[in-house]
């Protein structure tokens, strides 16, 4: 029904352009937007140097940006050597016969997409412009523009600090010495594609706060009440992913999701004043 009821007001804003001619119009978008999804992930299909052993397999380098940092830190606080680590005790493996080809393509696909995803939202902005008032045209944009940065921001977050923590911890942990850590490429990927999407996902929680209070299911009253609980599931959270038990290194993943908690509450404040404002 909301498919209709845009192409209607597209009706209305281009003249008689038919159902059938709208359909045809959103083809091209698709088309041109899956085009550029397939030829940057050809290109990074071409480099599996860089993709896998620059961009993949980094925080398994000790070297990698994110230990450094943090042992930077570690030495500037006077904690010696407590958060210099980053050593990889683990080694990758590929069982199956085409794993490593099908891992490469699923690879250079989810970086197509990453990377292509600013223009795919900008057909689509395309699409539906002709539909929109003004106003809706500048919040339309502000919306993309907001959700685009959310989400690199999130996926960034977790590639440089999440990913790298998780990676050393459940990597180099082991239930006995008899016992050697020796897993699968595709588990290896898997953890780390998945933390890195589900967390830039994660940062589009101001967006859903925006849109939960717009239509009366959330209110700032009630995530200022349990803002205890909130910070309790923080910091659990920030326990588990982290290798060391200091508190230092647990205030450095917790520090941005309670700050994105923060965010969501003003944001949901925001729609709610507005919303007073206009009655």
């Amino acid at each position: 029904m909301a498919l209709f009821g845009l192409f209607n007001k597209l009706g209305k804003n281009n003249g008689e352009m038919s159902f059938w001619g709208h359909i045809d119009a959103l083809r091209g978008h698709l088309f041109r937007s899956a085009l550029v999804v397939i030829v940057i992930a050809c290109v990074l299909f071409c480099f599996p140097e860089f993709l896998f052993d620059k961009v993949l397999f980094g925080p398994m380098e000790e070297n990698f940006l994110t230990y450094r940092a943090f042992c930077k830190l570690g030495h500037f606080l006077n904690l010696g050597e407590d958060l210099c680590f980053g050593k990889a005790t683990f080694h990758l493996q590929s069982i199956g016969l085409s794993d490593q080809f099908t891992s490469q393509m699923w690879i250079a696909f989810i970086g197509g997409l990453v990377l292509g995803s600013p223009y795919v939202l900008w057909e689509v902005w395309r699409f539906i412009k002709p539909a929109l008032k003004e106003k809706e045209r500048k919040a339309s944009t502000f919306f993309i523009s907001s959700a685009s940065l959310l989400f690199i921001i999130g996926a960034c977050f977790s590639y440089f600090i999440i990913a790298p923590l998780m990676i050393n911890f459940l990597g180099n942990y082991r239930v006995s010495d008899r016992i050697e850590n020796n897993f699968t490429m595709d588990s290896y990927i898997s953890t780390v594609t998945t933390l890195t999407l589900c967390t830039g996902l994660i940062f589009e929680l101001p967006i859903l706060v925006y849109f939960l209070t717009r239509f009366g299911l959330l209110s700032p009253e009630f995530m200022r009440k349990y803002r205890k609980h909130a910070v309790v599931v923080i910091l659990i959270t920030a326990g588990i992913i982290t290798p060391s038990p200091d508190v230092t290194s647990q205030l450095l993943v917790a520090f941005p999701l309670y700050f994105l908690y923060e965010a969501s509450i003003f944001v949901s404040y925001f729609v709610v004043n507005r919303k007073a404002k206009s009655e």
